[in-house]
C-alpha cells in the first residue's frame, strides 16, 4: 500500500518506472552528490530498479497528480546498511530530480517515512549521512531534526572510484516524537 503526504505518493518501484527514473538519474548533479554515477540508459535504470531500488522499504517519490517517479526514498533495514547492525535501527536515504529541488518535497516525504519507521516498524533510531559538499542533503537532515554523530575522512565511494569525507547523523524515536508531534 502506498504512503501519502499532502503532495506526494510514496510507492514501490516498478520496472515501468525506468524511463522516469532515467530522466532524473542521468543528471550529473543528482547521483554523484549521493555517491552513485549518473545512469547511462533506460536499461541501466531498469537494472537499478531490480537490484538497488527493490528493498522492502524502497519507494518511488511521486507527485499525486501524475504518479510519476521524480525521486527515491528508502529505509535501509539491518543487513542492507553499514550504519547499524541492529534490527530496531535503519538508515534513511533519498534523492530527488533536479527540477523539483527547493520545493520541500524530500523533507515532506522523509517525515512520512520517519513516521513509518518509528510507528509502524518499531525503529528506535534512524541514521542518515551525507558527503562533504552536499549542502542540500545536510539541510534536509537538519530540518528533520537529525543530530550530528561523527565525520569520517577518506571514506571509500566504490561506485565513483574515489574517497570522500562523510558525515553521519541520527534521529532517535524520542527526539522524533518530541519534534514531530
Amino acid at each position: 500500500m502506498p504512503l501519502e503526504t499532502k503532495r506526494l505518493r510514496l510507492r514501490h518501484w516498478e520496472e515501468a518506472d525506468a524511463a522516469d527514473l532515467f530522466c532524473y538519474a542521468k543528471d550529473p548533479d543528482v547521483g554523484p552528490a549521493a555517491g552513485w554515477p549518473p545512469h547511462q540508459s533506460v536499461a541501466d535504470s531498469r537494472n537499478i530498479i531490480r537490484s538497488v531500488l527493490s528493498g522492502r522499504e524502497a519507494y518511488a517519490v511521486c507527485r499525486k497528480e501524475d504518479n510519476k517517479a521524480i525521486g527515491a526514498i528508502e529505509l535501509r533495514l539491518n543487513g542492507h546498511t553499514d550504519m547499524t547492525d541492529r534490527d530496531d535501527e535503519c538508515e534513511l536515504g533519498y534523492w530527488l530530480g533536479k527540477p523539483f529541488w527547493g520545493q520541500g518535497l524530500i523533507p515532506e516525504a522523509a517525515r512520512e517515512l520517519l513516521r513509518r519507521a518509528f510507528e509502524d516498524l518499531g525503529m528506535q533510531k534512524v541514521w542518515c549521512g551525507y558527503y562533504d559538499g552536499n549542502e542540500k542533503s545536510k539541510r534536509v537532515q537538519e530540518k528533520l531534526g537529525f543530530s550530528y554523530q561523527w565525520t569520517t575522512r577518506g571514506l571509500d565511494v566504490p561506485l565513483l572510484h574515489e574517497t570522500r569525507t562523510g558525515h553521519v547523523n541520527c534521529l532517535t524515536k524520542e527526539d522524533w516524537m518530541r519534534l514531530h508531534r
